[in-house]
């Protein structure tokens, strides 16, 4: 409270420092009378400029037509372009790296952003955030960020909240149709898809007086991008080093380590042996090595987004001052990836190995948890070389995983008298998401290897040498999994009522109050299995293939993986035998192996201790004063929320672990009271000082409650819930500087202060399943161990940074007619997080998952009466990728890059215009390296190239 009374007076004190402004009226930017006319781009932004200017909240806004004119394939992208937002890039667009939640990052914090759709509540199954990812930015008129929001907002989002703006038919004059045809084309995956987009709109004059109004609008928007990465296992995987012809080498052939013989006195060949360092002297520690990095795996995965959109919305108008309304919106998503992997065994014979120096000291290996003098464990790592002798499998996988949201509301405003307006609405959220993820995992015929040769580069260098990998009789069938087969069903209702009450000639402009309800339902169920063995018998597969059956015997059920693989730049370019994900389809895997004891696709079987059901009623109710005096140089308002919350959460446990599951249940409830102050004093008509304060929570996601645990047998990775855990909240702090040329034009500049208790955070371990089979896929866990992961409330934490933006176009009277054309944008954000964790003993500070400490983006824009151009750089630092790992050496972080997208439209006649767009021109993506950002190693884990991504699109536009 000190902090904002010194902030209040400081803020006072400037503005009345000004006497002349106080007596005269500064001139106006314009010329009197004069009536400005701006379209296209400077239109967009004006509009966004004066939005920012004029509200009393710390908000930046995108408009309608500057979406329609960034090459962007969903919402969570355009934002993006917003001074603090970040996005994190999966599978060549900005979504999440998990498929749930938005993927966004505000001010440092990721997964605490409030999802809104003009104003409502709006929420992805199984979630409480809308999964932006999945809108196509045609249905959108346009995105607010709010940052600090005041009380009169929905609370649940310390980070920030996102409102999505749709169209109404009260925003035209009349009639206004709008359609668009176009496609995008990846030229990694040299695939084109189709948009479609359609838009109706009218109102008219009703007999006897009033109005209505319709409007209809609909899109659909398919997209194909390409990944193709090469992950590797994480860990420390300690190695000795030990010669063919060394002494140490004859003695341990046929006896002891049982070397092979077939090597011995060869001087280019090396066997790794395992080694535990504490076991050896500190000099001997400095020629272990390790294969830290060592990407063992090949994957080419095929993204197909497919987004439809339905929005409807009806005003009726009788009389001046009232109006009643209903409205609908229909979002679906539906993600889908094929997958193709080439899983390699390394050997422990390695020919020509070579090795470079790289100390893996305690602190890098396991946070140093003996406290003591943090010793070095190893001093080199494995840089190549051919292993000799090793096995190669390969899984063909597809997932489909649909989202659909629905709500429906409807209402009234009421203007009841001069003084008084009164608001009420009503809606209904249904939301459902289904994912299913199949694969079949092919082995090596009987007695076959493969010599691969390793070149750790960016991205690494491989080659392989051995029978013929597109050939049948190279493989067998191994086994099939389902191993996410899961569904959520959501859905809640809300009703809200708001009422402002203006005052005359007074400070105090008016008093908003109202109150909310609330409710959300989500129920959860899971049918995964895995390990249906592909075999003769039904049984798993015999390390002699005695119980196999030869994929050449059912030819039809495979493919051959694309030859183009990350375009030559990796040595080995593909062309490797799968299971074709589209013969994983319906029952078809079911009916071609019938031993293989798969239940039909209509009747799987539950995994009844991962059933959840989850209900949530929420009672809120606020008072907000808007206030202005000294002629309206200084003015705010200030208000507080409280809100009521009450959970109910049904769980099934086993207790005894016996196999006998039984409900557990339990409830709570909680209130917060949530005040917020903002304060603008205008120094001028055209520069202001913007000061806010406000307190919020961030409730936590269902799944964490959850105390189930839930893993995937294919990935070897696993969640499990944690019933204690509590909001979150945080005291945040804007203080921000604000200067406007003109309608278009400005600079700011921005400093953020969130305080905040009880972080959540993922902290991941390595943990035994009892019952699970050995995961698939290799993790940087032991034997069958699983890497779990578990949100907790870590201690007090902090995010605080700097924002700059500005943009101008260069209509200024010094420069010749030519340069009024053009125009440049530019933001740069700072930030800083400080989350505080125990990990091994030790108390550790780190940054929230997916968020950059530096981001800065910068726009080239031309426009004149037939053209309208953009040209946009985005570049972000290295960031933590999911959490921090209980072991900086098992963790990932993302390095730094930046994507170069553009767009030109051409205005041609008829109300006709022609969009070409170009996105990721630099061919940038997410690659992952081993550690953490204040724990780097430099070292590559997974390398990803997504191609680069082409549109065109044609738009008719008549009306406005």
């Amino acid at each position: 409270m000190n902090d904002i009374v010194r902030l209040t007076s400081a803020l006072l004190a400037s503005c009345i420092a000004m006497p002349a402004l106080a007596q005269t009226e500064p001139a106006s930017t314009e010329t009197a009378g004069q009536d400005i006319v701006v379209t296209g781009i400077r239109a967009s932004l004006q509009s966004a400029v004066q939005m920012k200017k004029n509200t009393m909240e710390v908000v930046d806004s995108i408009t309608a037509q500057d979406i329609g004119k960034l090459p962007d394939p969903n919402v969570a992208e355009t934002l993006t372009r917003v001074p603090g937002v970040q996005a994190y890039r999966f599978g060549g667009e900005a979504s999440s790296p998990v498929g749930n939640g938005s993927g966004l990052t505000i001010r440092g914090l990721t997964g605490q952003t409030g999802s809104r759709v003009d104003g409502r509540a709006y929420f992805t199954a199984g979630s409480r955030e809308f999964n932006v990812e999945g809108a196509s930015p045609g249905m959108v008129a346009g995105l607010d960020v709010f940052k600090n929001p005041s009380a009169e907002h929905i609370e649940g989002a310390i980070g920030g909240l996102v409102n999505i703006r749709t169209r109404k038919p009260f925003d035209f004059k009349g009639l206004a149709v709008s359609a668009a045809a176009g496609g995008r084309y990846n030229d990694l995956g040299k695939k084109l898809t189709p948009e479609y987009f359609g838009m109706v709109s009218n109102r008219w004059d009703l007999p006897g007086g009033g109005e209505i109004g319709v409007l209809l609008a609909a899109s659909y928007a398919k997209s194909f991008n390409r990944g193709d990465n090469t992950p590797s296992v994480g860990g420390t995987q300690f190695r000795r080093a030990i010669r063919a012809d060394s002494a140490e080498y004859a003695d341990n052939v046929g006896t002891g380590l049982n070397l092979d013989a077939a090597y011995l006195g060869r001087s280019d060949v090396t066997y790794l042996a395992d080694v535990d360092p504490t076991t050896v002297s500190a000099s001997e520690r400095q020629n272990l090595l390790t294969s830290v990095g060592v990407q063992n795996n090949i994957a080419q995965e095929d993204y197909t987004r497919t987004r439809k959109g339905l929005n409807g919305a009806l005003q009726w108008r009788p009389a001046s001052g009232l109006e009643f309304y209903v409205e609908g919106n229909y979002n679906s998503y539906l993600y889908h990836q094929n997958y193709r992997f080439l899983n390699a065994t390394d050997s422990r014979y390695a020919q020509d190995l070579s090795t470079t120096a790289f100390a893996i000291d305690e602190m890098l290996a396991n946070r140093n948890a003996n406290g003591g003098s943090n010793d070095l464990l190893s001093g080199q790592r494995i840089t190549g070389g051919t292993f000799l002798n090793s096995g190669l499998s390969t899984t063909g996988g597809d997932e489909h995983r649909r989202y659909k949201t629905f709500v429906i509301a409807g209402g009234t405003k009421w203007a009841a008298s001069d003084h008084l307006d009164v608001d009420f609405d009503f809606s209904y959220v249904k939301a459902d998401q289904t994912q299913d993820n199949r694969a079949v995992t092919l082995a090596s015929a009987a007695g076959l290897t493969w010599d691969i040769t390793r070149d750790l580069g960016r991205p690494q260098q491989v080659s392989i040498t051995g029978p013929d990998l597109s050939s049948a009789s190279s493989w067998v069938f191994n086994n099939y999994s389902n191993a996410t087969n899961q569904a959520w069903h959501d859905d809640g209702i809300s009703a809200a009522l708001d009422l402002v009450y203006k005052f005359d000639d007074s400070f105090l402009k008016d008093i908003k109050f109202g109150a909310r309800y609330a409710t959300q339902k989500d129920r959860y169920r899971n049918y995964s299995f895995s390990n249906r063995y592909l075999t003769t018998d039904g049984l798993a597969l015999a390390a002699d293939r005695s119980n196999a059956i030869s994929v050449a015997s059912m030819a039809d059920l495979v493919e051959t993986s694309p030859t183009n693989f990350m375009n030559g730049e990796a040595g080995y370019s593909g062309g490797y035998l799968t299971f074709s994900p589209d013969a994983l389809l319906g029952d078809n895997v079911r009916s071609r192996f019938p031993n293989a004891g798969i239940l039909p696709e209509d009747s799987l079987a539950e995994i009844v201790l991962n059933r959840r059901y989850f209900s949530e009623k929420s009672y809120a109710g606020y008072v907000v004063a808007d206030f202005g005096f000294l002629d309206d140089r200084i003015k705010g308002n200030a208000g507080v929320r409280v809100v009521k919350t009450d959970t109910f959460v049904r769980a099934m446990v086993d207790p005894l672990n016996t196999g006998n599951v039984v409900p557990s249940e339990s409830t709570s409830s909680y209130t917060y009271a949530l005040p917020s102050f903002n304060l603008t004093g205008y120094i001028t008509p055209d520069t202001l000082v913007r000061f806010g304060y406000g307190k919020g929570i961030t409730r936590p996601e269902f799944s964490a409650l959850n105390p189930s645990l839930i893993i995937n047998t294919v990935s070897g990775v696993g969640t499990i819930g944690n019933p204690d855990l509590k909001p979150q909240t945080a005291n945040s702090f804007d203080l921000s500087f604000e200067h406007y040329f003109s309608p278009v034009n400005y600079v700011s500049a921005a400093l953020f202060y969130k305080k905040i208790d009880g972080f959540f955070s993922g902290v991941s371990s390595c943990q035994s399943v009892a019952g699970a089979p050995t995961p698939t896929t290799n993790t940087s866990c032991s034997g069958d161990q699983y890497f779990i992961t578990q949100t907790i409330n870590a201690e007090k934490g902090t995010a605080k940074g700097i924002e700059l933006a500005g943009q101008t176009f260069f209509d200024y009277d010094f420069l010749p007619d030519f340069a009024h054309h053009f125009g440049v944008q530019g933001s740069f954000t700072y930030v800083e997080t400080k989350n505080p964790l125990t990990l091994n003993g030790q108390r550790v500070n780190t940054m929230q998952p997916l968020t950059s400490k530096y981001s800065y983006s910068v726009t080239g824009l031309y426009e004149d009466e037939t053209i309208s151009a953009r040209l946009v750089y985005t570049w972000r630092s290295k960031a933590i990728l999911f959490g921090l790992a209980a072991n900086p050496i098992d963790g990932r972080y993302i390095r730094s890059f930046g994507l170069l997208d553009a767009s030109i439209n051409f205005n041609l006649a008829h109300n006709f215009s022609l969009a070409i767009t170009a996105s990721n021109l630099t061919n940038q993506a997410a690659d992952r390296f081993v550690g953490e950002p204040d724990l780097a190693t430099g070292i590559e884990r997974q390398h990803f190239m997504n191609g680069r991504n082409f549109g065109a699109t044609l738009r008719y536009n008549f009306g406005s």
